[in-house]
């Protein structure tokens, strides 16, 4: 495999960055051609940034992009840019900026931003941890047309995922919402099955921790005209049907394979594991038109029983 070259850039300005870019460009390094998107994710300096970074990288795989990876550090202390730029091996189908912010520039991230934005490619912003309260008015979220939040880290996840509707602008998504993509594809696929009777009733349960499980049951709430129930316990998904039947979907929750049962017929494993963050970001970026179907789960939360 190819080797990441990494250039180190300490105390520096974004001309001098801009420069060491179209150097390697020049010499065969890097290339923008067939760049399809510019993902900009917004972190703190924190022990799981290289995570952060390795996610960007493995999405980018699909989607040939530009990363610029901004960190705020302390805003005491001198102002100044570090900068590092990543292209090769693991920087997977991108060329990853790193911008570390020090002293006041940590509160100037969009001004940062701009000079690295490729021309005529559409921005999109990522927030994987401590999201803006609104992530659409949010300086770097006024530059995306796409905006990706994850509740999965929040301190009070279910308050998180349910404040998201308020703040919601076209444009706006969750990966609690894509962690639940396979979930509602069983679920959808089940139903298409005859005698399709409607369902009367929905449970979700599972950690009370985990958003994607509250989304989920907003997403079903929206959908159908009976009772939504949302509880903490073992992992599953149930539907009544109006016909007496049962559907659900269960799965211990460190495995990676669950049961699909019905009434009257086998059950049936099915491979689900916990979608891991970058195959989430993946899927969020194969679409850049608002997500209408997560603005009504999002929508449906409120019909939601939590007991």
């Amino acid at each position: 495999m190819e080797e990441t070259v990494i250039i180190e850039l300490p105390s520096t300005t974004t001309g001098t960055i801009n420069k060491k870019l179209i150097e390697l460009r020049e010499t065969g390094g890097a290339v923008t051609l067939g760049r399809v998107l510019t993902l900009v994710v917004c972190t703190r300096e924190s022990d799981n940034a290289e995570d952060v970074i390795d996610a960007a990288n493995e999405a980018s795989r699909e989607h040939p992009c530009r990363v610029i990876v901004v960190t705020r550090g302390s805003r005491s202390g001198e102002t100044h840019l570090d900068a590092e730029i990543r292209v090769g091996g693991d920087a997977g189908a991108s060329e990853v900026v790193v911008l570390r912010l020090h002293g006041e520039l940590a509160d100037h991230e969009a001004s940062v931003v701009v000079p690295f934005l490729l021309p005529d490619t559409p921005v999109v912003a990522w927030w994987p941890e401590n999201a803006p309260a609104v992530p659409a008015l949010d300086p770097v979220g006024r530059l995306a047309i796409r905006r990706i939040t994850d509740a999965t880290g929040a301190e009070d996840p279910t308050a998180t995922i349910k404040s998201r509707l308020g703040s919601y602008t076209a444009g706006d998504t969750d990966l609690a919402w894509s962690r639940i993509t396979y979930w509602r594809a069983l679920l959808t696929s089940a139903l298409d099955q005859p005698p399709h009777a409607p369902v009367v009733s929905a449970t979700v349960s599972g950690l009370a921790c985990e958003p994607a499980l509250d989304v989920l049951a907003g997403w079903l709430a929206d959908r159908i005209e009976g009772t939504v129930r949302r509880q903490t316990g073992e992992l599953f998904a149930e539907l009544q049907l109006a016909n007496g039947d049962r559907i659900a979907i269960s799965r211990p929750q460190a495995e990676m394979t669950a049961t699909l049962s019905r009434t009257g017929q086998p059950d049936a494993l099915v491979p689900l594991a916990r979608r891991e963050t970058r195959d989430c970001l993946a899927e969020e970026l194969r679409r850049l038109d608002p997500d209408q179907i997560y603005e009504a789960a999002l929508t449906g939360l409120s019909k939601v029983e939590y007991v």
